[in-house]
């Protein structure tokens, strides 16, 4: 690793607590340095000078290290079994439940397991936690306004049901944006919430070394309740479950052992 890149990796730890040695070096280095480039800095000691002292520069570096990706059901075959298996399975235990979206981008994901729990329960039964690195990401998620794009896995029942189309843009409707509190949480070094009925991790730790993916397993494991279901990302099959305290319970979806 060039000490460049090494000397940049500590200051934006102690800058702003994020460690991105816990990243895959070749696919951080190779995206930031493309930013970098973009912005015309030879190198990433006189990138970070100004760095520093520009908040709309280190928004836009927060931005591009965070992956912001994501849409309304996301992966379909893998919400129906969410909607027709998992949560009927959890509804059998309690009728209540409390459920993360961690790394939850632009709120595309936490919403969509509203909608399908409000076809189950009363959504004041619901307590969906949404949480992300990234402040802008959130910040829009709040919002709840999107594009079109966001949609394209969208049936038009569910569109006419739970948005209220304002414009180029749909916006979620206040019921279900009112059961999901949105945080700022960093998965590498913040504390995680505890007595979870269902995880939902997608699509993010494909980035992560696998001593930093094996942490974050570990810690998701003690944050479910016995019994529970942590559901992970279409390339992001965990490969011994047994090591976490989980079980396989269907195609990316691993139930926590009692």
């Amino acid at each position: 690793m060039s000490s460049d890149y090494q000397e940049f990796i500590q200051q934006i730890h102690n800058k702003t607590g994020i460690d991105l040695s816990l990243y895959k070096e070749a696919q951080m280095k190779r995206r930031l340095t493309s930013l970098r480039e973009k912005r015309g800095y030879k190198n990433f000691h006189s990138y970070f000078q100004t760095l520093n002292g520009d908040p709309a520069l280190l928004d836009e570096f927060l931005d591009r290290m965070t992956i912001n990706v994501s849409e309304f059901y996301r992966n379909r075959k893998r919400f129906e079994v969410l909607e027709n298996k998992v949560i009927p399975y959890l509804l059998q235990k309690k009728k209540s439940l409390k459920i993360w979206s961690a790394a939850c981008s632009t709120g595309e994901e936490p919403y969509t397991l509203a909608m399908i729990l409000s076809k189950y329960i009363p959504l004041r039964q619901v307590e969906i936690i949404a949480t992300d690195l990234d402040q802008n990401a959130l910040e829009r998620a709040e919002a709840g306004r999107y594009h079109e794009r966001s949609l394209k896995e969208v049936s038009n029942e569910v569109k006419s049901e739970y948005f209220i189309k304002d414009g180029p843009l749909y916006e979620v409707k206040k019921e279900i944006k009112k059961c999901v509190t949105f945080k700022k949480h960093n998965l590498l070094a913040d504390r995680y919430e505890k007595s979870c009925d269902l995880i939902v991790c997608r699509n993010v730790l494909i980035y992560f070394t696998e001593e930093a993916k094996e942490s974050i397993y570990r810690k998701f494991s003690s944050s479910l309740e016995d019994g529970a279901i942590f559901f992970v990302g279409s390339t992001e099959q965990i490969f011994s479950p047994q090591k976490y305290g989980f079980d396989v319970y269907d195609t990316f979806f691993y139930i926590k052992q009692h």
